[in-house]
């Protein structure tokens, strides 16, 4: 089996190939990865020297390179994407390129080269933002960021893909990932970092946004599970059945980290700012897949593994 791996430098995209390289030691893996500045060489330095890791670097926009790649591989799955919201609202334009005409390419090569499966990494933050209940695959998208908006339409020109060419292609959506090797960028490690220099932790607006949490070891598992178990065509829904306001994870990284409240600055809202994300997993969990890690348990992984790993994030900060 080979697999092709998109983005796979990044937080989810690495932790994924140790996962497959681990747990299938047949199994061949390619990571084409850009190295942008959320891609970084280090997340897999562990792993780089296997006889079945194979690392090329190159843009997914690119046709010349996607098509050598891909054409003789059995499973493409993308991973590559800009995705911190914030950036999007600053500057748009990379996300669209990069997340949809990216997507749009591999399709094509995938289209061209007859590939067994492809799969589409996405997010939440396709849905929108919901006060009750939870979003189901059938929902319709309703994104509110320029990032969510960009995943949203990979995610339509993935679907007409499947219907008009029947691509044998499958969607995941997860919910707010966390756990090692995640940019400090994002809220968790962000915050987690912060204090372990001491300085505070900038929280959106009143805090009680709500967020469902997912550690990155289940959602890796999840997709594996999909690449093996999923229906082609299906769009599956991946949450950790823990949702929290951001106040309330604020004050249990505080409490872990040995801090008080006066470490929290509260700073304006962000534009657009989603209140809630809520998933329906049960398509998934009728299928055979449930998260594996206490959140708390997890939580306490994390930052663990940050306070081990400063060598890692200070030179990213």
């Amino acid at each position: 089996m080979k697999i092709v791996v998109t983005g796979g430098l990044g937080f989810i995209g690495s932790n994924f190939i140790r996962h497959m390289i681990k747990k299938y030691p047949n199994y061949r893996i390619v990571n084409l990865d850009k190295i942008t500045y959320a891609g970084n060489p280090e997340n897999l330095r562990d792993v780089e020297k296997n006889k079945n890791y194979k690392f090329v670097k190159g843009d997914i926009c690119d046709k010349k390179i996607v098509e050598r790649v891909i054409k003789d591989c059995d499973i493409v799955v993308n991973f590559a994407a800009e995705t911190h919201v914030d950036r999007s609202i600053v500057d748009a334009g990379v996300f669209v390129k990069t997340d949809i005409l990216g997507t749009y390419t591999l399709l094509e090569a995938a289209k061209k080269f007859k590939i067994k499966k492809y799969i589409q990494i996405s997010t939440d933050e396709g849905y929108g933002s919901i006060e009750k209940g939870s979003f189901k695959e059938t929902d319709n998208l309703r994104p509110n960021s320029p990032y969510a908006a960009s995943k949203a339409g990979a995610d339509m020109l993935v679907r007409s893909y499947i219907v008009t060419y029947k691509l044998p292609a499958v969607i995941t959506r997860s919910s707010n990932n966390f756990g090692p090797y995640q940019y400090p960028e994002k809220v968790i490690p962000l915050f987690i970092t912060n204090l372990l220099e001491g300085k505070k932790v900038p929280l959106y607006g009143d805090g009680l946004n709500v967020r469902d949490w997912l550690y990155v070891i289940d959602n890796c598992e999840a997709i594996d599970f999909i690449m093996r178990n999923g229906e082609e065509g299906e769009i599956y829904n991946i949450g950790g059945g823990k949702e929290i306001s951001n106040i309330e994870l604020t004050k249990m990284l505080l409490k872990e980290l040995g801090k008080d409240e006066r470490f929290i600055e509260h700073v304006k809202d962000r534009l657009g700012h989603d209140r809630r994300y809520s998933l329906d997993c049960s398509k998934i969990n009728k299928l055979g897949w449930k998260p594996r890690f206490e959140f708390h348990k997890a939580l306490k992984e994390t930052i663990k593994w940050y306070k081990e790993n400063e060598l890692w994030w200070k030179k990213l900060k």
